[in-house]
């Protein structure tokens, strides 16, 4: 099995260190191409106004000087075109993707891109902030990462749908299981601005991010992490609300 790896994190992040031992507990045949820098929060942006540079840094690992998206467009068309991979992982990310937080993910984005390019597509992210670790607990994706992703595999899942899997912030013993998921959404608001003047006049801004708890409902991704267990939730890109759409269409 060809397996393709990329983040939002940047190519040196630790979390794609994590990442490389899941896929090579997996496969022999492990290739990265992630950006250069980090890219968190990218979503699914492309560089459709800049050049984007590829760079060898050993062998079948490379960085490019844009974002996870770029990344496997890259990969699949360039590097790895005359045998592309059987899979795409995406992560593992520095901190979880839930809830609202997909929308706007590079590392959801990299795996939407691997699922549009037709691979099956996997985004992995440990969660932080929950239980009160001083450290995020990297071990927790790296024991239980290889045996889930086999699993997932060996189940299937449409080729119109990415996985999201979120391992919470706890040892890797603590863990109490797996949860299949939905996409939860939270009840507090999430970002502001921290206004500051500039010391040659006007104003400029920091934008914050909430990271505090929310009160999620049984069998959403965020209530499964809040728990202990890990999540997995199917995602797709079509943002069709067919209630509306009905009631629109009604006479």
């Amino acid at each position: 099995m060809r397996i393709l790896l990329t983040n939002d994190d940047g190519v040196r992040a630790y979390g794609m260190t994590i990442m490389r031992r899941i896929a090579e507990a997996i496969s022999d045949d492990v290739w990265v191409c992630a950006p250069e820098t980090e890219q968190s929060a990218a979503s699914r942006g492309v560089s459709l106004h800049n050049p984007v540079r590829l760079k060898k840094l050993e062998d079948r690992v490379y960085c490019v000087s844009g974002t996870p998206t770029d990344s496997v467009i890259v990969a699949m068309r360039d590097l790895l075109a005359d045998n592309p991979p059987d899979l795409v992982l995406s992560g593992v990310n520095r901190g979880q993707n839930l809830a609202e937080d997909v929308t706007f993910s590079g590392t959801i984005a990299g795996a939407l891109q691997g699922m549009q390019m037709g691979v099956p597509s996997i985004a992995l992210s440990l969660a932080r902030g929950f239980q009160g670790a001083d450290s995020l607990p990297w071990e927790t994706a790296e024991m239980h990462g290889p045996k889930l992703i086999k699993d997932l595999i060996a189940k299937g899942w449409p080729e119109n749908v990415i996985l999201s899997v979120n391992f919470p912030d706890t040892a890797p013993d603590d863990v109490k299981g797996v949860k299949i998921t939905r996409q939860g959404r939270r009840d507090f608001q999430m970002s502001d601005t921290d206004k500051r003047n500039h010391p040659r006049g006007g104003h400029y801004y920091w934008l914050t991010y909430g990271a505090g708890k929310s009160n999620p409902p049984d069998g959403t991704d965020l209530r499964a992490i809040y728990d202990g267990y890990i999540s997995v939730t199917p995602l797709h890109t079509d943002l069709t609300h067919d209630e509306t759409l009905r009631a629109l269409e009604a006479d």
